[in-house]
């Protein structure tokens, strides 16, 4: 399971004026809900959150939140970004509890080369980067490791036929394709030599037309 820090302080002030204010000073409006607890506003700082989200798999680790003192295990839901600038305008977190299972998205990481590449010149073509999964906050996996060694030309590997952790439900489709070996590209003929005219076909004249 991956986790990080980020320190977050309550906030009072709410609504779209007090938000902007926010931001202008270099922090980033953001709300905490769970099981259990009423949403409470926050504010993190920008650059500190900013740095921490360049180097983490957002979707499946865990944030331990320290909120003026108190520390709580969650999960970054939702990342509300500026349309141009791409900077953080907003972000809702999501209190853990031990117990509760919760649902999380974690990438996936292909290992080996397939047998399709190896002996058939095939193009391995990874259709699903990551997997949707529900699991205890405890048992987060990090990634999931697909094996493709295995996999041949035109051969789909499907969600059903991946070997997951104990204590991980796959919420996917099981026919959902995960990777596939396809065909080699076959390199286009070459035009004729000196690029031939196309033949003019005219339908004949009838008689007496002009």
């Amino acid at each position: 399971m991956a986790t990080a820090s980020l320190s977050a302080s309550v906030r009072t002030d709410t609504g779209k004026g007090a938000a902007r204010k926010l931001r202008a000073a270099g922090s980033i409006p953001a709300v905490i809900y769970g099981h259990g607890r009423e949403p409470q506003a926050l504010t993190t700082n920008a650059r500190e959150t900013e740095r921490l989200l360049q180097r983490i798999a957002t979707s499946s680790t865990v944030i331990e939140l320290n909120v003026d003192g108190t520390v709580s295990r969650t999960l970054i839901r939702e990342i509300q970004r500026h349309p141009v600038k791409r900077h953080v305008m907003h972000l809702d977190f999501q209190e853990l509890v031990a117990g509760e299972k919760v649902s999380v998205k974690v990438p996936i990481v292909y290992i080996g080369i397939p047998e399709g590449v190896r002996l058939e010149g095939g193009i391995l073509d990874q259709v699903m980067h990551e997997l949707h999964l529900q699991c205890d906050p405890g048992n987060i996996p990090e990634h999931i490791d697909v094996d493709v060694s295995h996999v041949k030309l035109g051969k789909p590997l499907h969600v059903s036929d991946l070997t997951l952790p104990a204590g991980v439900t796959v919420m996917d489709e099981p026919g959902a394709t995960v990777c596939v070996v396809a065909p080699p590209k076959v390199a286009a003929e070459p035009a004729t030599e000196g690029g031939a005219e196309p033949e003019l076909i005219r339908k004949p004249k009838g008689e007496g037309e002009k």
